[in-house]
């Protein structure tokens, strides 16, 4: 073989590589040099705020630039289920876990700790209340994420603006659920300093929410809603036998708004999960998960459902109005 046509069968091979090597890069442009994460999203229940969590929690993931092979589970609010799909994480070799709701971080935590598995959890309302963090400054080993504390206080300011005559609000919660027992006691302490009764009524699971309800309207002026995962799974429940009563329900972010809520002062759960997602990206960089506190999403909105108010006679006030974002229950086809 003379020297020439070794020197072209060299050069034919490396432009073969170079292209193979082009062929193998991913959608955002890293190369198989570089890692694909697998990482596994446990949500505890369908509902569109956790949806957004989802959502969000990819959408920062992809800012950061990381590469990751997805699962996405949903234990579909049973408890069971949730601590299956976690173990089942844990045993598919996951780099990460991110667990949406409180059960579903909690579920995540206790699968993960022993193989230490990093865990991001997000919508949990109280951290520390829920085992998940030493304090707002200290996080615990193997477990950091974003909090969905309720702004309690603004929710309360919009209510007296909205119904100046208004007396007992009615709040219904799940007696499991540490989020909510948590953010009730957030109410007891405010309601009286905007001159409001707090009703609030606690279920075990979704088939006490109709009696819960009939009862629960009976008692109070309107009823503020949580982020309770069983109660806004069941959202359409509680607003029909409310509307029927012309009592007005708020939500706690804009979804329960576009669902029939009349208006909420609650926060932005897209955002909420891309903030869950960047610090899943710090972690997965090589950052000390010990050495990250959790956050907590301070930024509020307003949000007003403008048919659902004119469907039972509230007229929202013209100061609301104007500094709120409108998202009316879409109209059936």
């Amino acid at each position: 073989m003379n020297l020439k046509k070794v020197l072209a069968m060299g050069t034919a091979a490396l432009l073969c590589a170079a292209t193979m090597a082009g062929c193998a890069s991913n959608s955002t442009g890293n190369t198989d040099a570089e890692k694909t994460y697998k990482i596994g999203v446990l949500q505890y229940a369908d509902h569109p705020s956790l949806d957004n969590c989802r959502e969000g929690f990819k959408q920062g993931l992809d800012e950061e630039g990381i590469a990751y092979d997805i699962t996405e589970q949903s234990a579909k609010a049973d408890d069971a289920t949730n601590t299956q799909i976690a173990q089942q994480f844990i045993s598919q070799g996951m780099d990460l876990v991110c667990g949406i709701a409180t059960p579903s971080a909690q579920a995540c935590y206790n699968a993960a700790f022993e193989s230490k598995v990093p865990v991001i959890f997000n919508a949990v309302s109280d951290p520390i209340a829920a085992n998940l963090a030493l304090s707002a400054t200290e996080a615990m080993e193997g477990i950091t994420g974003v909090s969905d504390m309720l702004p309690v206080e603004e929710q309360l300011k919009l209510i007296r603006e909205m119904l100046p005559e208004a007396k007992k609000i009615g709040i219904l919660y799940t007696t499991s659920e540490a989020n909510s027992v948590s953010t009730i006691e957030s109410y007891k302490e405010k309601v009286g300093e905007y001159g409001f009764e707090l009703v609030d009524m606690g279920i075990t699971n979704a088939a006490e929410i109709p009696q819960a309800v009939d009862l629960l309207v009976s008692q109070v002026d309107c009823i503020s809603n949580m982020t309770d995962n069983t109660v806004v799974a069941n959202l359409p429940v509680l607003l029909e036998k409310a509307n029927a009563a012309n009592i007005p329900v708020f939500g706690s972010e804009e979804e329960q708004v576009g669902n029939g809520c009349i208006a909420s002062a609650g926060i932005d759960y897209i955002d909420l999960g891309k903030k869950a997602g960047i610090m899943a990206a710090r972690v997965l960089k090589g950052e000390d998960i010990k050495t990250i506190p959790y956050e907590t999403l301070t930024e509020s909105k307003i949000t007003i459902n403008t048919d659902a108010a004119a469907s039972i006679g509230v007229t929202i006030p013209q100061s609301i109005s104007d500094r709120a974002e409108v998202k009316n229950t879409p109209s059936e086809s």
